[in-house]
């Protein structure tokens, strides 16, 4: 790959700072399981242990967790595919 074209980690920041200003629970999720696809909303969430844990309505499979702990977040997509955010979900 050309040197010219690649960039470091800080050309995300734009893209970064739209993405979390939308409303993410209508974001359409894909299962990498099962390959079931629909909004964030939908999705099982079990929200009593460090952190959240988020799970496929179909298949029961672990899309997505989010832990939070003084300040920081820590997101870890496990079979979440694919996430469609509609940059006019707000």
């Amino acid at each position: 790959m050309d040197a010219e074209l690649v960039l470091d980690g800080n050309a995300l920041a734009g893209v970064f700072s739209e993405l979390f200003l939308q409303e993410l629970t209508v974001a359409q999720g894909t299962c990498g399981a099962c390959g079931l696809t629909g909004p964030l909303a939908e999705t099982r969430v079990y929200a009593y242990a460090p952190g959240a844990v988020v799970r496929c309505p179909g298949c029961g499979d672990v899309l997505l967790t989010i832990v939070k702990e003084e300040g920081r977040y820590w997101l870890g997509f496990d079979r979440l595919r694919c996430l469609e955010i509609r940059g006019d979900a707000r």
